[in-house]
């Protein structure tokens, strides 16, 4: 939880960076270069994560790989990272600031699991519809997973919206083995 809270706090001072200079657009690119080459290269983690190499050897190699790639203010970012000993939460800050960025910008990734693939118009049309129902610029995320059988299922956050097919016809069997019959040779009323 405390590294969390640390990636945090430096995606924070990111953020206020990126709006003082080159924008978040920009940083939140070059962040999540970085953080892509961390997480892809083991051996370019390994040595960022290394102590015994020396801070300025790792400082260096940042200049020497970013240096006019990402907005000067980044990279002396990135470099603060190494003189702190935080560059192995490079990672988590690249998160922590895309989620500042999407806050700033009103936007709310959804996880949304269809049955059948959807075309641009239906697309668009969920997209509008979830805009309005969270109040707030949806971008869904879209899986196909032909056991919902119908409908469609979303994820915003914490909260399910579940108008899948599978789950209506779960509801009605329910209801259905609850019911009272009526006794034997009885007429139902």
């Amino acid at each position: 939880m405390r590294d969390e809270t640390v990636a945090r706090n430096y995606a924070e001072a990111l953020f206020d960076l990126a709006e003082r200079h080159e924008g978040l657009e920009a940083f939140g690119d070059g962040i999540r270069m970085v953080a892509a080459l961390v997480d892809e290269n083991p051996r370019f983690r390994l040595f960022l994560e290394t102590p015994r190499i020396d801070a300025e050897s790792k400082k260096t190699t940042l200049r020497k790989a970013f240096g006019g790639r990402v907005p000067p203010m980044l990279l002396r970012f990135l470099l603060v990272t190494v003189d702190k000993r935080r560059q192995r939460l490079l990672g988590q800050i690249a998160v922590q600031y895309a989620a500042l960025v999407d806050e700033h910008e009103n936007r709310a990734h959804v996880a949304v699991t269809v049955a059948h693939p959807l075309d641009a118009e239906t697309s668009a049309a969920l997209e509008f519809r979830l805009s309005r129902l969270l109040g707030k610029t949806a971008v869904p995320h879209v899986r196909v997973d032909p056991g919902i059988l119908g409908g469609v299922v979303v994820r915003a956050g914490d909260t399910i919206y579940d108008g899948s097919l599978r789950r209506r016809l779960e509801r009605m069997r329910r209801q259905l083995m609850m019911a009272s019959l009526p006794a034997s040779g009885g007429q139902p009323t």
